[in-house]
């Protein structure tokens, strides 16, 4: 494990990504300068009556990235960053990135436990999040939270849209605070950044213990947008709706956002996947790909009673998280129209989907295959029985955050990410999730010895 507590590929192996082009050596905010370059005056982000073209998202990132550096968060520390479905999730992410920090990022859902324990697991330095969302305070519970951290000494806040912003303060303990909107200093010269290095945490969920943190690099996650994007046909002309939390991994880059961006294509952010307000941004912004949970996808089926109107512009909706039922499934390509796309992904990286040519019932029935050549999944168990999902390759991490007794349990020897998942495969690779178990358990067995399915 490298000093920074991230668990690097082994050197062979990264040097056999480079060599295919899987790894490119391009950090993240270097990419948005080369989609900026290629799509410049189209519309990047929307959100309600707010559009941002490539070209003002990538000067307000430049312009928050300097903002950031003015006010004390330096190069390599740790920010948290809880934002609702707004621009500015957008705009922090690649800000801190550019000057050098990393985002841990935070659906705005979880509480004061769970973000004390993302601040103390990643020695976090700042937090940005909203002033108040959804009733809840986060001003103050940053404030509690710093109060008891020592390495939280900044926070920023962003005003809901009709709220008064709040003013610069110190809060006792010494904790400075920041409207979000007064990040804004005049450009500098962009850091220069390693591809190889953490672009950014996310939180990964066991069933037993509290959430350990996943770090991603530049490379791998670029990566991985470009291969998500691929059995999607993403491309400029192509709207995605983020009515999921962006923090989330299925909406951040599966391919989600970020992947919508590096394909020059455009994101409506959403921030209320309630049915009304979503059909009404797919039909004013001819949406053509959204990601859903299976029960936003049904409570979006029951308000449509069969009518569809308005949804024509749908080509494809992606459903991850829990279990798929069948029936609901048949109904969602009726129901909203154009493709259906089961997406299986976590945190650590292993991506798996259905092609949109593949057969009905695989599409129905399974969460397809990974989207790389270059992945390894396999199941602890004989042929075509269920076991423990363990997965390898170009984006899927050898390790958590600093947590090498933790990672002895979750990896395997030669560096099969332990998903917990229990799964088995079709004769034809497709993947079938038959439930989660402890993905925390001292394993039953290490590695087996032969993958059962290599794309």
């Amino acid at each position: 494990m490298a000093a920074n507590g991230f668990t690097p590929w082994p050197e062979d192996t990264a040097l056999a990504y480079r060599r295919a082009g899987y790894w490119q050596g391009r950090s993240l905010p270097e990419l948005l300068h080369d989609w900026v370059a290629a799509h410049g005056p189209r519309t990047a982000l929307v959100h309600g009556t707010t559009r941002l073209t490539y070209f003002q998202l990538d000067r307000r990132v430049s312009r928050m990235a300097a903002g950031l550096r003015l006010r004390g968060v330096e190069p390599g520390k740790r920010v948290v960053v809880q934002l609702p479905n707004t621009p500015e999730f957008v705009v922090t992410a690649f800000a801190l990135m550019r000057a050098g920090a990393i985002p841990v990022f935070a659906p705005t859902g979880q509480g004061e436990a769970e973000i004390a324990h993302l601040v103390a697991e990643s020695e976090a330095v700042g937090y940005v999040g909203p002033a108040t969302h959804r009733g809840h305070d986060h001003i103050a519970t940053a404030a509690r939270i710093a109060a008891g951290s020592t390495s939280l000494r900044r926070i920023f806040t962003l005003a809901a849209p009709g709220e008064r912003p709040g003013g610069f303060s110190v809060l006792p303990g010494g904790c400075l605070t920041f409207p979000l909107h007064t990040v804004d200093e005049a450009p500098v010269a962009d850091r220069r950044l390693d591809a190889r290095d953490v672009a950014f945490l996310l939180p990964s969920h066991g069933t037993t213990e509290p959430a350990r943190l996943v770090g991603r690099t530049h490379d791998d996650y670029a990566y991985q947008l470009r291969a998500a994007a691929e059995p999607l046909g993403l491309g400029p002309g192509d709207v995605y709706l983020a009515a999921l939390p962006a923090a989330s991994p299925l909406a951040l880059g599966c391919p989600g956002v970020l992947g919508t961006l590096a394909a020059g294509g455009t994101v409506v952010l959403l921030d209320d996947p309630a049915p009304d307000t979503a059909f009404a941004a797919i039909a004013q912004e001819g949406v053509t790909v959204t990601s859903l949970e299976p029960e936003t996808a049904a409570r979006w089926l029951d308000a449509l009673d069969g009518t569809g109107a308005g949804l024509g512009s749908l080509r494809v909706t992606q459903i991850g998280g829990r279990g798929l039922d069948p029936g609901l499934a048949a109904r969602i390509e009726s129901g909203l129209g154009g493709r259906l796309q089961q997406v299986f992904c976590l945190a650590e990286g292993v991506l798996t989907v259905t092609r949109l040519d593949d057969p009905r019932d695989v599409v129905l029935t399974t969460r397809g295959r990974p989207v790389s050549p270059a992945d390894e999944i396999r199941v602890d168990a004989p042929d075509g029985e269920a076991g423990e999902l363990l997965a390898r390759g170009p984006y899927t991490v050898r390790g958590h955050h600093g947590s090498p007794g933790h990672d002895a349990r979750a990896f395997t020897p030669d560096g099969y990410c332990r998903t917990g998942t229990l799964a088995r495969l079709t004769a034809d690779g497709n993947l079938v999730v038959e439930g989660r178990g402890d993905r925390h358990r001292p394993p039953a067995s290490q590695a087996p010895d032969r993958p059962n399915s290599r794309p």
